[in-house]
């Protein structure tokens, strides 16, 4: 009996796993550019010095769902939603390089400019820090434009550039902390064609009612899981009934 216990426990392991990502993707259902994490199981076998006679599920996330949400219109000049395939590139805590798709940028009082969420925004140079100045805008190719204090608003002047970039050709995976990194460690580099739509943001991808549905799906297999231990227990009370000697 303890082959079925064994699986049944791995697949309990799995039907948790599959509830921390759906549980996540359900709390970041209103996080600005947040990309919903996709779960898959698969089948391993355990490896012995004989024939392979028991296998184990395997549930873990192994991509996240790139698909676009739905851009909102904000008329804020900070505000950046990224067309097709556009990543931006911050700088993640750990001081890192990595990507995101959050554009509710803003500035600090030191004048740092961040995501909503407080990342560093990067440059080609590394993180961008902004003058004061009357106003400011971001053109669609990512170029920070502004008027200086005083300045003629008919003449505004660049003053850097997002660094925005896309995957094409390279291999990125999301991290714990909601950002993307290239999976060998290096930077993705400036990617001309991209752009961006001032004045808007882009939502999370996250289908709630999808997301509820399998959530039921997987507290089900949990339940599943629990009834084949049970009938496990059955079985093996029978059994012993069955070699258990008259007195």
């Amino acid at each position: 009996m303890d082959r079925l216990v064994n699986t049944a426990l791995t697949a309990m392991r799995g039907a948790m796993a599959r509830q921390a990502s759906i549980a996540n993707n359900l709390a970041n259902a209103n996080t600005v550019g947040f990309r919903a994490e996709i779960a898959n199981a698969e089948t391993r076998w355990i490896k012995g010095d004989t024939f392979d006679t028991r296998a184990q599920a395997s549930e873990q996330v192994i991509a996240a769902d790139m698909t676009q949400g739905a851009v909102t219109e904000t008329g804020n000049p900070l505000d950046v939603a990224m067309n097709g395939d556009t990543l931006l590139a911050v700088q993640a805590a750990d001081g890192s390089e990595a990507y995101t798709r959050r554009g509710d940028l803003k500035v600090s009082d030191s004048g740092l400019l961040t995501t909503g969420d407080g990342l560093p925004v990067l440059s080609e140079g590394g993180p961008i820090t902004l003058p004061q100045m009357d106003s400011i805008s971001i053109a669609a190719d990512g170029g920070i434009w502004g008027v200086p204090l005083g300045g003629d608003p008919a003449n505004p002047q660049q003053v850097d550039r997002l660094k925005l970039t896309t995957a094409a050709g390279s291999s990125i995976a999301k991290g714990t902390d909601g950002l993307f990194r290239e999976v060998n460690g290096g930077a993705l580099p400036s990617d001309p064609l991209a752009s961006v739509t001032a004045g808007s943001i882009e939502g999370s991808n996250v289908n709630s009612t999808q997301a509820l549905v399998q959530m039921i799906e997987a507290s089900r297999a949990w339940e599943t899981q629990i009834k084949l231990i049970d009938t496990a227990k059955q079985l093996d009370d029978g059994g012993a009934s069955l070699m258990r000697l008259d007195s």
